[in-house]
């Protein structure tokens, strides 16, 4: 099984989902694919994620990239994780008063 996390640069969501499918014996051979189009932040959640896969002495394969075809390719399930607009673009929510944290969309 294929398991596609787009937007998997954002490593809360990256690790919590990893976390999830780990928790279940039946998905221990599946392939995790990591994509996003951030190199850097996609590094960060691949170490993070292999090393999960590694503690719970998994057999499942992480691979990372940032080409969306590759890693949508032949997916079995995706689950996008992205944050459209960003705190620089101008687009989302305008919060009055304090707000810690970023807003999450669901």
């Amino acid at each position: 099984m294929r398991v596609v996390f787009v937007g998997a640069g954002s490593v809360v969501f990256t690790r919590n989902l990893t976390r999830d499918i780990l928790t279940f014996p039946e998905l221990g051979d599946c392939e995790i694919v990591l994509m996003d189009i951030d190199a850097h932040r996609l590094s960060r959640a691949e170490k993070l994620v292999s090393r999960m896969a590694e503690t719970a002495k998994s057999a499942v394969r992480i691979i990372a990239t940032t080409d969306r075809r590759q890693a949508l390719a032949g997916a079995d399930y995706v689950v996008v994780t992205i944050q459209v607009g960003g705190p620089t673009s101008g687009i989302g929510h305008t919060y009055p008063g304090k707000v810690r944290g970023e807003p999450v969309c669901g």
